[in-house]
């Protein structure tokens, strides 16, 4: 299984700090919930993680390898991101949107293998999106869309994976679906790090949460651990209603403090 070292990342865009000092590890098999306030710079984390910001020190390294000492191709086949609000700009069909997905396996010439068109099918499946093979995705719902833009990255087939807000902009039943196909995800074996807002998913579906505050790492733990009702005060300055419903432990925040 993989292993992500995140050690001492700074991260300076112009004159503001935005992360100090970020550190912990994490290997795959996990469902791992990035949380914490607006502001606290979890997005800028997921992007550092994945290389597409270059920090102001420490370093990530992928399975012992510095990432930014990767190849670009290496790097990507390494890490899948799906980025917050990830938007669709050309009227793609559902299918040419996910081999996007495939472009740090394609050869020089562009064109895909079989081995690719194999790839796609399969994270299709897997996300649920055969039905919008050929639907233009600038038309599909948002739920509908979320699922392809999904597939995208699980098309990628890297050991690990990081989705900045998945469920952000999705109605219940979509939110849970995409959560379980992160969890299954996981018990693949893949290395899953979500940025999330929602605690109730977060706690319910996580194996493990990182908390930011301010740019600092400021909490590590399970669920239970980070979100108890010191946590719930401590992290986000509110009451939480803690219950359990199916042998499964939930928060929800309740009162502003």
């Amino acid at each position: 299984m993989t292993t992500l070292q995140v050690r001492n990342i700074a991260v300076q865009l112009g004159n503001t700090g935005i992360l100090e000092d970020v550190t912990f590890s994490a290997k795959g098999g996990a469902l791992v919930g990035l949380i914490g306030p607006n502001g606290a710079g979890k997005s800028t984390l997921g992007r550092t993680i994945c290389g597409l910001l270059k920090p102001s020190a420490g370093e990530v390294r992928i399975d012992g390898e510095v990432l930014a000492m990767l190849p670009r191709k290496e790097a990507a086949r390494r890490v899948a991101f799906l980025a917050q609000g990830d938007a669709v700009h050309w009227p793609l069909s559902g299918r040419s949107t996910v081999e996007l997905g495939r472009a740090p396996h394609v050869g020089t010439f562009g064109s895909l293998s079989p081995d690719d068109h194999a790839a796609v099918d399969r994270a299709m499946e897997r996300a649920d999106a055969l039905a919008f093979a050929d639907r233009d995705v600038k038309r599909l719902s948002g739920g509908e869309r979320a699922r392809v833009l999904l597939a995208r990255a699980l098309a990628v087939e890297a050991p690990m994976l990081i989705v900045d807000e998945p469920i952000g902009a999705l109605d219940p039943r979509q939110s849970l679906r995409i959560m379980e196909l992160l969890r299954q995800e996981a018990e693949r074996g893949i290395l899953v790090i979500a940025i999330l807002h929602d605690l109730a998913m977060a706690s319910r579906f996580c194996d493990r949460l990182l908390v930011l505050r301010n740019g600092r790492l400021v909490a590590d733990g399970t669920p239970a651990e980070v979100l108890s009702p010191a946590g719930m005060e401590a992290h986000y300055e509110v009451t939480g209603h803690h219950g359990a419903h199916d042998a499964e432990a939930f928060v929800i925040p309740w009162k502003a403090l």
